[in-house]
């Protein structure tokens, strides 16, 4: 077995449960999204969801992997999907994990999933306390015309109902971004500010005589 596989992955299988896996008609490939019961176990706060990535050489008979810690599912959905796995082959078991709550929430679920590769990560942290079972992540939006570039986002689970919401804030600064999580987490937040709508300078009307723009590899 691979050892770094076996260190990452493979040592805690007996506490990792798939709320989803795609694998390729080749057997090349294998994507999965892993719950990790262990990390409630861990550091306070760490991500409980693992995506995880196999690349198989049937002739060498060998594999590589790759895989990352997120503390959402959608988050873990759209790192596979950027890595090649089909869009609509990983969705979720829909018999595992709480459902979501509204609309909202498959909203903002299906854009991180969609979306994930236009944010980067800063702060997580995950709270499986009962009575008050949060997760809040910090995520800075990388398009650099956007309003709001620091976003949090909130998943609220309500353990009753066995149902979630997903909300998002948007923030100026990633000091502004990092206090809410921490006042949340101490429960002292106010709501979450709403993110404003991008702005995108319009285009400068071509001159009456341009001439009509033309496409790469394609013929006039």
């Amino acid at each position: 077995m691979n050892l770094a596989f076996y260190h990452h992955v493979a040592v805690d299988a007996d506490m990792l449960v798939p709320f989803a896996e795609h694998h390729t008609s080749d057997g090349a490939h294998s994507y999965y999204v892993l719950f990790d019961r262990s990390a409630t176990y861990g550091h306070p706060g760490v991500p409980q969801y693992v995506a995880v990535h196999l690349q198989r050489d049937r002739e060498k008979r060998s594999f590589d992997f790759a895989h990352a810690p997120l503390p959402l599912p959608a988050m873990a959905q759209s790192w596979l999907i950027h890595r090649g796995c089909p869009p609509d082959a990983i969705g979720l078991n829909a018999e595992l994990g709480p459902a979501p709550a509204d609309e909202v929430t498959r909203a903002l679920g299906q854009r991180l999933v969609g979306d994930g590769d236009h944010y980067a990560m800063g702060y997580s942290y995950t709270r499986d306390d009962p009575d008050d079972r949060v997760t809040v992540v910090a995520l800075r939006f990388l398009h650099e015309l956007t309003s709001s570039p620091y976003r949090v986002v909130v998943e609220q689970v309500d353990t009753e109902a066995w149902t979630h919401t997903l909300r998002e804030g948007g923030f100026d600064t990633v000091q502004e971004a990092l206090q809410w999580c921490v006042d949340r987490l101490s429960g002292t937040a106010g709501p979450l500010p709403p993110v404003r709508p991008s702005v995108t300078p319009p285009r400068p009307p071509l001159p009456a005589n341009a001439p009509a723009p033309r496409f790469p590899g394609r013929s006039r």
